[in-house]
């Protein structure tokens, strides 16, 4: 980077830092795409490694203080968003885990619970709750976790936004926990409180 860039770069800082939203939309479109191919390569997700990109410059801009003590913004911004995408996969990593936890034991515990001849077959149970979703929830569940799209491409199917997708998905998973838990058995509460960080 030659001595005008340099210049430049401090001035932009400098007015980010004093709160310019026009300089800091400079700051963002000069490196969003950059940003989005480095965190894309560690997290290979288009739609993860967007959000984080978002992430970042919203935490940059909260901590906008600082930038005018920043000497080479290219390396603080690699730096900020390694740390935001590392914490972000270990996050996702801890609820997966957490999920198959509960699944795990759910499983283990309903199948301890009840005779073999009254097994409960938790595969039925769940196609009888999943029945019973609101159609777009239905159709959403499905296209999911039954087909393993992803939520982008059933928003492009369904015509409809992605954050439309996510909703859906969440009171689909909501209504299908608590279908489960009333219908295995009152135990599993206890067993998802224990499990809850």
């Amino acid at each position: 980077m030659h001595h005008h860039s340099i210049n430049r770069e401090k001035i932009l800082l400098q007015s980010v830092a004093e709160g310019d939203e026009n300089a800091f939309g400079e700051l963002f479109k000069t490196h969003y795409n950059q940003l989005g191919d480095f965190i894309f390569r560690i997290t290979e997700s288009e739609q993860l490694a967007q959000e984080i990109v978002q992430d970042v410059f919203l935490k940059i801009w909260i901590n906008r203080g600082i930038l005018a003590e920043v000497n080479c913004f290219k390396a603080y911004l690699l730096v900020v968003a390694r740390n935001h995408t590392f914490n972000s996969l270990k996050q996702i990593a801890r609820e997966k885990s957490r999920q198959k936890e509960w699944v795990t034991n759910v499983l283990r515990l309903a199948s301890n619970d009840v005779d073999e001849t009254d097994m409960i077959d938790t595969g039925d149970l769940l196609d009888q709750a999943v029945a019973l979703l609101p159609p777009q929830q239905k159709k959403v569940y499905t296209l999911s976790r039954r087909e393993g799209m992803r939520q982008e491409e059933i928003a492009k199917e369904l015509d409809i936004s992605l954050e439309t997708v996510k909703k859906h998905m969440v009171l689909a998973l909501r209504f299908l926990k608590n279908y489960l838990r009333t219908h295995i058995g009152l135990f599993i509460i206890f067993i998802a409180a224990s499990l809850r960080p």
